[in-house]
C-alpha cells in the first residue's frame, strides 16, 4: 500500500474512533442530564443539603406556687457568614475595628487585635460559618445584636445565632431526685417527673434545611419551608419549696448528727394525697449528703413497728380484741420455735391493755395477740392485710416504685415464725411511701388516696390539664375501728414511745418504728452486720388532720436508733414549720361582742377626705354626724356616740392645716398645691414646717413630722 494511502487510512481510523468516543460521551451526558438526571440531582443534594430537627423549648417543672424547679436555660453558638451576599466591603472594613473591640470587651477571652485578625482571615478564606463564640447566654446575645456589622442581621451582617438548651435546677438539691432528669439515649430513659412527663415537656420538634459548606460545616438555609417547633408544656408539681427546704435541712441535720447512711422524709396532704415535700439524702464518699436515689419510692425494707398499725387494725376489724382487753407481756420476751421476740424495756411491761401494748410498742404483746387469734387461720390475717391494699403498688406516676412483699401461707418462704414476725413488721417489705399511704388513710377517715406529685399541665401560663386525686380504696376499715386506732395513735405521743413530740400548740398522732436490717448473706445470725432503721409515721393536727408525714433514717451509727429519738425530731421540725405557716390549722379567736357596747366604742379617725371616710365608717357600722360639713376635706372629732365631721378649707397659695391627717391624704393635698414634701417618721402628722395660712410658692419644701419615728 502506498505510504500516502496508509497514512490516510490510519488517520481515518483514529478519526472514526474519536468520533465514536465523542458520540458515546455526549450520549452519556444526555442520558445523565435528561433521562437519569433527577436521580443524581437528588443524590447530590444529600451531600450538600439536609433537613435537621429543631428541638422545641422544653417546658419547666414548677412548684405548687409556680416557682421554677427545673428549666432549660438557652445558650447560643455565635457564627458569622463572612461572605454573605448582602455584606458590603466598605461596611466590613470600616466597622471591623469596632466589632473586634466590642467582642473583646464582652467576652474578655481575646484582645481586640486577635478578634480582628480572626475575622479578617475568615473573610479572606471565604468562611461561610466562622465560629465566633460558644456558650453565649441570652443577655450576651442581646448585646451582640447591637454590635457593629452584627446589627445589620444575617443577610447584611452575616450574624448567625444557633440556640442550644441546658437543663438546670435553680434550687440545686431540693427534691432533685424526684424532679429527675432525662438522658439523650434512645428510648425512655431518665428518672423522676422529667422522665414521667417527658412527652409533655419536650414539645414538638421543628425542621430546618441546612447546606454543607467547605470544611464539612453546615449552615442553615432559610427557604421559607421551615417547620417551627412547638414549645413543651410546663408541669406544675405539688411540691412546696419552703416546706421542702425545711424538710431537707431537718433531715440533713439529723443524718449528720447520727452519722447515718441515708434517710428520707415525705410530707403528704391528707385529703388530696399531694406530696408537699419529699427528701432523699445519702452520704457519699466525701461524707456529704446529697440526693442520689429516691429511697422513699424505691426502697422496700422491713418497716418494723410502724407496721403494727396494720396488725391492730386486723385484730379490731375481726372483732378479736378491744382497746381495754389485756395481754400479759411477761418479762418482755417470748420464743416462737428458735426465734426470740423481745421488748425494749428491761424486765418487760407485765400486763397491758391492747391500747397500752400499741402505745409502748410491745413486740411481745402484738405478736402474742396475732398468734393467739390467727394461728390455724393465717390466711385470714394476710387477707385482712391485703384488704388494706398493702400488697399492691401505689401506681404513682414516677417510675421505680418498690414492689411490696407480704407472703401468703403456703409460699416457699413461709415458716412457723412468719406470723409473729410479720405482726411486728418483719418478713415484710414495704417502701416508706407505701407505709405513709396507710397512715394517711387513717387520717383521711379510712379513705386511701394515691400519692400525687403533679397538679397539672400548663402551656404559656394557661392550664391545659389538671390531675384529680385518685382513690385507691374508699375505706380500709370500719368507722368503729378507725375511731379506736386514732385514739391509740394519739396515745403514742401523749403517753407512749413518742412523748418527746408532745407539745402545747397542736396534737400529733403517729407511731415510732425501729427495725433491724439484716445482712443479705448472714441474715440475723451475725449481729455485727445488723444495722437499724429508725422511723416515725403519723399525721397532724390529730383532731383535724391536714398533713401526714413519714421520716426514715437508715443505719445510724452512734448506737442511737430508736424512732422517737432519731426520726421523731425531724418529723417535729417539719410539722412545726407547717403549723406555724398554715393559718387554717389555727383555731379562730372567738371574741364575744356586745352590740350595745360596740355602739359606744367609737374609734379614733384621722382627718381625711369626707366621702372615703363616710364610706369606711358606714361599713363598720359607726354613726357619722356630718351636718356641719359641706367641704371635700374634713376634720374629725370623736364623740361618745358618733364621729363628728367639720369643714376643712383648702385655699390656693395658702398653707392648709394638715395636722391629724395621714401621709397619703396630706401628700395628695400638698402635691396638688405644687409643694415638695419631706416626711419624717410614720403614723399621723403632728407638726408642719410651714404654718397654717402662710403664703406658699411652687416647689417650696414642707417638712411633715409624724407621730412615730
Amino acid at each position: 500500500m502506498p505510504l500516502k494511502k496508509e497514512i490516510v487510512w490510519r488517520v481515518g481510523v483514529i478519526y472514526i474512533f474519536m468520533l465514536a468516543f465523542a458520540i458515546l460521551i455526549f450520549g452519556k451526558i444526555f442520558y445523565l442530564q435528561f433521562i437519569d438526571g433527577s436521580k443524581w440531582k437528588e443524590k447530590a443534594q444529600t451531600f450538600t443539603l439536609k433537613d435537621i430537627t429543631i428541638e422545641a423549648n422544653r417546658g419547666d417543672v414548677l412548684s405548687d406556687d409556680g416557682r421554677i424547679l427545673a428549666c432549660s436555660v438557652p445558650y447560643y453558638e455565635i457564627r458569622m457568614d463572612t461572605r454573605s451576599t448582602g455584606m458590603d466591603n466598605e461596611d466590613f472594613n470600616s466597622n471591623i475595628d469596632s466589632l473586634a473591640y466590642k467582642l473583646s470587651e464582652l467576652f474578655r477571652d481575646k484582645t481586640a487585635a486577635e478578634y480582628k485578625n480572626d475575622l479578617i482571615n475568615a473573610r479572606r478564606n471565604d468562611e461561610r460559618f466562622h465560629l465566633v463564640r460558644r456558650r453565649v447566654n441570652y443577655n450576651q446575645l442581646k448585646k451582640l445584636k447591637t454590635f457593629p456589622i452584627f446589627r445589620l442581621g444575617q443577610y447584611k451582617g452575616g450574624f448567625i445565632a444557633i440556640q442550644t438548651n441546658l437543663r438546670i435546677q435553680p434550687h440545686v438539691s431540693l427534691a432533685s431526685r424526684t424532679i429527675g432528669y432525662t438522658t439523650k439515649n434512645e428510648g425512655k430513659s431518665g428518672v423522676g417527673i422529667e422522665r414521667a412527663f417527658n412527652d409533655e415537656l419536650r414539645g414538638v420538634q421543628g425542621v430546618r434545611l441546612m447546606q454543607r459548606l467547605n470544611g464539612n460545616v453546615w449552615m442553615p438555609v432559610h427557604d421559607g419551608n421551615e417547620v417551627e417547633p412547638k414549645d413543651g408544656m410546663d408541669v406544675v408539681t405539688t411540691i412546696d419549696v419552703d416546706i421542702q427546704d425545711v424538710a431537707e435541712n431537718a433531715l440533713r441535720k439529723q443524718l449528720i448528727l447520727q452519722e447515718a447512711h441515708h434517710g428520707t422524709a415525705v410530707l403528704m396532704e391528707v385529703s388530696t394525697g399531694d406530696i408537699t415535700a419529699i427528701v432523699n439524702l445519702e452520704r457519699n464518699s466525701n461524707g456529704q449528703y446529697n440526693e442520689s436515689y429516691n429511697y422513699a419510692i424505691g426502697e422496700s425494707l422491713d418497716p418494723g413497728s410502724t407496721f403494727k398499725l396494720a396488725s391492730v387494725i386486723a385484730l379490731l376489724e375481726d372483732g378479736y380484741v378491744d382497746l381495754d382487753d389485756t395481754v400479759d407481756t411477761g418479762e418482755g420476751e417470748i420464743y416462737y420455735y428458735d426465734q426470740r421476740i423481745a421488748d425494749t424495756k428491761s424486765g418487760g411491761h407485765g400486763v397491758l391493755t391492747v391500747q397500752e401494748v400499741f402505745e409502748v410498742s410491745s413486740n411481745v404483746g402484738i405478736s402474742k395477740l396475732v398468734t393467739d387469734y390467727y394461728t390455724g387461720q393465717e390466711e385470714k390475717f394476710i387477707n385482712r392485710l391485703y384488704s388494706m391494699n398493702l400488697n399492691n403498688r401505689l401506681g404513682i406516676v414516677i417510675e421505680g416504685e418498690g414492689e411490696p412483699e407480704i407472703k401468703y401461707p403456703g409460699d416457699k418462704l413461709w415458716s412457723g415464725v412468719s406470723l409473729p414476725q410479720m405482726s411486728i413488721g418483719y418478713e415484710i417489705r414495704l417502701t416508706p411511701l407505701q407505709i405513709l399511704t396507710l397512715y394517711n388513710a387513717i387520717a383521711n377517715n379510712g379513705k386511701m388516696v394515691k400519692p400525687k406529685f403533679v397538679k397539672g399541665l400548663m402551656y404559656h401560663g394557661d392550664w391545659v390539664k389538671s390531675f384529680d386525686s385518685e382513690i385507691l380504696k374508699q375505706s380500709i376499715c370500719s368507722r368503729s375501728t378507725l375511731r379506736k386506732v386514732k385514739v391509740m395513735l394519739e396515745g403514742v405521743v401523749e403517753r407512749g414511745t413518742a412523748r418527746n413530740l408532745k407539745n402545747d400548740n397542736y396534737k400529733i398522732a403517729g407511731k415510732t418504728g425501729t427495725a433491724q436490717i439484716a445482712d443479705i448473706e448472714s441474715l440475723y445470725s451475725d449481729k455485727s452486720k445488723i444495722s437499724y432503721q429508725a422511723s416515725f409515721a403519723g399525721y397532724f393536727p390529730a383532731d383535724n388532720p391536714k398533713y401526714s408525714c413519714i421520716v426514715v433514717v437508715n443505719a445510724p451509727s452512734k448506737n442511737v436508733y430508736y424512732g422517737n429519738v432519731v426520726a421523731g425530731p425531724v418529723f417535729k421540725e417539719i410539722s412545726d414549720k407547717v403549723y406555724a405557716t398554715n393559718f387554717e390549722m389555727h383555731e379562730r379567736l372567738n371574741i364575744a361582742t356586745n352590740e350595745t357596747a360596740q355602739e359606744t366604742k367609737i374609734p379614733y379617725t384621722k382627718n381625711s377626705y369626707k366621702d372615703e371616710l363616710k364610706y369606711a365608717l358606714a361599713d363598720l357600722g359607726i354613726v357619722v354626724n356630718d351636718e356641719e360639713a359641706n367641704s371635700d376635706w374634713v376634720l374629725t372629732t370623736k364623740l361618745d356616740s358618733c364621729v363628728k365631721l367639720t369643714n376643712r378649707s383648702i385655699t390656693e397659695n395658702l398653707m392648709p392645716n394638715i395636722k391629724g391627717m395621714g401621709a397619703k391624704d396630706a401628700l395628695f393635698i400638698l402635691e396638688n398645691l405644687k409643694l415638695s414634701v419631706e416626711l419624717q417618721g410614720r403614723g399621723t402628722i403632728i407638726k408642719q414646717s410651714i404654718p397654717q395660712g402662710s403664703r406658699i410658692s411652687n416647689g417650696e419644701l414642707v417638712v411633715l413630722e409624724m407621730s412615730f419615728n
